[in-house]
């Protein structure tokens, strides 16, 4: 069985208002990308330049969101998680594992890194 390592991470999280996204990506094991990095430390037109190879290479990827409404309700915190499930559900791929960047972890099918 292959390894499929899902990486998660949210963004939105620090604005004062509206909702909360999350985007999970599973590349291929030996995928290269010159310029990937954290991507607060990249502006966002290398974001955007970079966005449509790692799109093209990904074996799946998804981007899903936490409405204000959840936020209000649930918190910043778990609205963002629960955005990161939904992210990792809508892959249309099972993950064997999941790296987070960040210190919570969302509940998911399979082992979760943070």
């Amino acid at each position: 069985m292959d390894t499929l390592i899902a990486g998660l991470d949210e963004v939105g999280r620090g604005c004062i208002a509206g909702p909360v996204f999350a985007a999970a990506v599973i590349l291929p094991a030996q995928f290269e990308l010159k310029g990937l990095n954290d991507s607060k430390k990249l502006s966002a037109a290398q974001r955007e330049k970079l966005a449509p190879a790692i799109e093209a290479c990904a074996i799946a990827w998804a981007v899903a969101a936490a409405s204000v409404e959840e936020i209000e309700r649930l918190n910043i915190l778990q609205a963002s998680l629960l955005a990161m499930q939904r992210a990792a559900r809508a892959l249309g791929v099972q993950p064997t594992a999941a790296q987070v960047d960040g210190l919570q972890a969302p509940e998911l099918d399979c082992p979760v890194q943070t």
